[in-house]
């Protein structure tokens, strides 16, 4: 799954690297958190753009916004067939800029192990997403969910689903609004969802600081001795 991640890259740097039509406006985070408000990149009517939205998909067809605080994760095997996931899989697909996430590795019954982990060599990467469009009595929303798949073999010790992490290559593909509708569409979207590939990856112990997301500095990404059977290396 991913519950928690970070983006810490230079809004300019952002723009360059998601070819966005404005520069986006945003503060450093170092411990977002389901619910929060983050940025999303999607296309837009002038190209891709930066959307601000909250983290936790709200179907269109949801009577209220709560239950987005269980949909922050979709299992990319099933999303284009579950209910809640399957109109916004066809036609609003995005990008989840991330610096790195966290995932926590258990211990034993009570304990467990934050961990960061990132792309090598790559400050940026970016995450499939979906978003949607609800209205309610209490207005409008936009809100998102990450897509994840297994785990890839640098990940499995840690936890048994990451999320999914798409190179710039597949970018237009999934972003693209007219992609989706036929049979061909979704097979050739399903296939971008295989886990990254482990080589590419590296996973550290951190501090439990970042179990609570009032914690949101950098200090959260210093490393830590790792737990006593270090399959992280």
């Amino acid at each position: 799954m991913c519950g928690r991640f970070h983006l810490a890259t230079p809004p300019e740097d952002v723009a360059t690297l998601f070819g966005l039509s404005r520069v986006p406006h945003y503060e450093p985070r170092y411990n977002i958190a389901p619910t929060q408000v983050v940025g999303v990149v999607r296309e837009g009517h002038k190209g891709r753009e930066w959307a601000p939205m909250q983290w936790g998909l709200v179907p269109s067809w949801a009577k209220d916004a709560s239950m987005g605080a269980k949909m922050i994760n979709a299992r990319s095997e099933t999303a284009a067939e579950k209910p809640a996931f399957r109109s916004a899989f066809k036609r609003r697909r995005c990008l989840v800029p991330a610096s790195g996430f966290y995932e926590w590795q258990k211990l034993d019954d009570k304990a467990k192990q934050p961990m960061a982990i990132q792309v090598l060599k790559a400050d940026t990467f970016a995450m499939a997403g979906l978003w949607e469009h609800w209205e309610g009595d209490d207005g409008e929303l936009e809100t998102f969910t990450i897509l994840t798949c297994a785990a890839n073999k640098k990940l499995a010790p840690i936890h048994d689903r990451m999320p999914v992490i798409l190179g710039p290559n597949e970018w237009d593909a999934w972003l693209d609004p007219d992609v989706g509708e036929r049979p061909e569409d979704r097979q050739s979207l399903t296939a971008m969802l295989d886990p990254f590939p482990a080589s590419r990856m590296k996973a550290f112990p951190i501090s439990r600081r970042v179990n609570s997301p009032a914690n949101d500095d950098p200090s959260i990404l210093d490393p830590v001795d790792a737990p006593p059977t270090n399959l992280f290396s």
